[in-house]
């Protein structure tokens, strides 16, 4: 840390600055998706942990949802267990849905409890299926090439999507002042388990709780134009055009329809930031600079921030 970082002056100044933004969010409820470089380095991770901790004490209410597939990854080679993905999605059969539960329930999950507590703050790890939080179905892929008169339905398994999320768990704990970590696993009502995306989930978890915000962690800058600039403050039906003429495309598709359905169901703003950046979840709140790009249902000039 630098001699002028370390000047009083300046940590009075920049408390100050943020006075506004703590008075505008105190009392809401913020939903974290945490995964990529975050969940990776040393550093991110330790600065991840403590801003939960420190938007939890100035009255703002954080819920995470985690990835894990890094690690699931690599318990599977460990286990000699195959990978499979079709359209990005992992293949999750019954053995594999035993790694995916044991690594994002157990191994991820508490280990993120852990790093938050050590932090100062009172976290609680669920997984969807506690309390029957997150009800899910089997996700139906679909493959057609225009050769095919009719779509091909791949089986991949335990892979679900969301059917509904119960909040009465969720919110009960964020009145207690815990601050609840979630893993990204469904069940039906057969008590069959699912592996869900941890993007899908957090968005889906975020309309449920009419979160004020959805902060979606990335391994880039935010949505980029096609001079490689970085957008921000754009509208969903911006975010529509810019979809419908394909500047949006490819694998960063799916986040911001993440992004873009929460607005639609509710959520005031949804923000697609750099988790390579420290501390890049109260930057994004506390400052109007802002680490990546903002999705809501009104026009701003303001900045990443509103």
């Amino acid at each position: 840390m630098s001699e002028h970082a370390r000047d009083p002056r300046l940590v009075v100044e920049i408390l100050s600055e943020a006075l506004p933004y703590i008075q505008r969010f105190s009392g809401k409820t913020v939903v974290v998706k945490y995964g990529g470089n975050a969940m990776t380095e040393d550093t991110l991770i330790d600065s991840f942990a403590r801003d939960m901790v420190l938007m939890k004490e100035v009255g703002i209410n954080p819920v995470v949802v985690h990835g894990g597939g890094p690690q699931i990854g690599e318990l599977l080679e460990r286990l000699n267990i195959e990978s499979r993905f079709v359209g990005g999605m992992r293949v999750t059969d019954a053995e594999t849905m035993d790694v995916v539960e044991m690594v994002l329930g157990g191994l991820v999950n508490k280990s993120i409890v852990n790093l938050i507590n050590r932090s100062g703050g009172k976290a609680i790890g669920l997984t969807g299926k506690d309390g029957a939080q997150i009800t899910a179905r089997q996700l139906r892929v679909e493959h057609q090439t225009p050769e095919m008169t009719a779509p091909e339905i791949i089986d991949i398994g335990h892979v679900g999507e969301v059917e509904h999320i119960a909040t009465d768990l969720i919110e009960m704990l964020t009145a207690r002042d815990f601050i609840p970590v979630i893993a990204p696993i469904g069940v039906d009502a057969e008590g069959h388990s699912y592996n869900i995306n941890a993007d899908l989930v957090a968005g889906k978890v975020a309309e449920a709780l009419n979160a004020e915000k959805l902060m979606l962690l990335t391994n880039v800058a935010g949505l980029m134009n096609t001079e490689g600039e970085v957008m921000t403050g754009l509208t969903t039906a911006q975010v529509d055009a810019l979809i419908g003429d394909g500047t949006i495309h490819g694998g960063m598709l799916p986040k911001i329809r993440c992004a873009l359905d929460a607005v639609k169901g509710g959520v005031a703003s949804s923000h697609i930031i750099d988790g390579r950046v420290p501390h890049a979840t109260l930057l994004e709140i506390f400052t109007n600079a802002g680490v990546g790009t903002l999705i809501t249902d009104i026009d701003s000039d303001e900045g990443a921030t509103d």
